[in-house]
């Protein structure tokens, strides 16, 4: 049941402590959500933003759920699904790594392709037939821009969120019809608390510009949503870049 076209009033959010996913949390909260399942590995930052939810009015549990075991994914998803019909899934769950530092760690490298990819894949499909199951639903995926072309500064994520991209946009395809709608979110690199952007020049953004962006992709049924939408133009430009112009560019 929807209170508005497209709105949910039960969530379940994979990353429960992911910064756009709570924005996210709190923005569909006050458009009368009233149910909220935050899923990640226990801890006191999980509890809190639990709480923080609760505050706001939201009944809000929390499910343990770790990217890094599929294995045991249909037993903690599906225990939220057997409580009732879940509106919409958030996957937000990501780890960024650290370039310079991975290209010299193969495991650290591999561990954020098995969390971005891997453990996405696991989830998404999990929650995708226990929407299908009850016939509705949306699955919103948290991509990045990262995922639309391979850069220097960031490949070993990027490239784990391009998997991520295609594997979402076939799904969306294998759902369609089915009652469940699937949404790709592309955002641009955070900027700090302070304001900052981090990155050189791709245009940045903000948790609570994500959620906006969110909110209004579920109003209109959109299956793919940029944040800035500039980025849209912007990467497809680049994707077409040839490679050694697009070197030079430093990004």
């Amino acid at each position: 049941m929807k209170d508005a076209p497209g709105l949910p009033q039960s969530l379940l959010i994979l990353g429960g402590t992911s910064e756009i996913a709570l924005a996210t949390a709190r923005r569909l909260v006050t458009r009368r959500a009233h149910t909220v399942w935050l899923a990640g590995r226990p801890s006191p930052a999980l509890e809190s933003a639990a709480e923080h939810l609760r505050q706001l009015g939201a009944d809000t549990r929390t499910v343990a759920f770790d990217a890094l075991d599929p294995a045991g994914h249909e037993t903690a998803l599906g225990k939220v699904f057997a409580e009732g019909a879940v509106d919409m899934v958030l996957l937000a769950f990501a780890l960024p790594g650290d370039q310079a530092r991975d290209e010299s760690d193969p495991v650290a490298a591999a561990t954020v392709a098995a969390t971005n990819y891997t453990g996405a894949v696991s989830a998404g499909l999990v929650c995708a037939r226990g929407l299908q199951d009850q016939g509705h639903g949306s699955l919103v995926v948290l991509s990045s821009v990262a995922a639309e072309r391979a850069r220097r500064t960031d490949f070993i994520y990027g490239s784990s969120k391009a998997g991520l991209d295609s594997f979402t946009q076939g799904l969306g395809d294998a759902l369609h019809g089915t009652g469940v709608h699937v949404m790709l979110v592309r955002p641009g690199p955070l900027r700090d608390r302070r304001g900052g952007a981090p990155g050189r020049s791709l245009p940045s953004t903000t948790p609570e510009a994500v959620a906006t962006a969110v909110e209004a992709g579920l109003r209109r049924g959109a299956e793919s949503v940029w944040v800035p939408g500039v980025l849209r133009v912007l990467m497809s430009a680049l994707r077409h870049l040839p490679r050694a112009a697009f070197r030079r560019l430093g990004l």
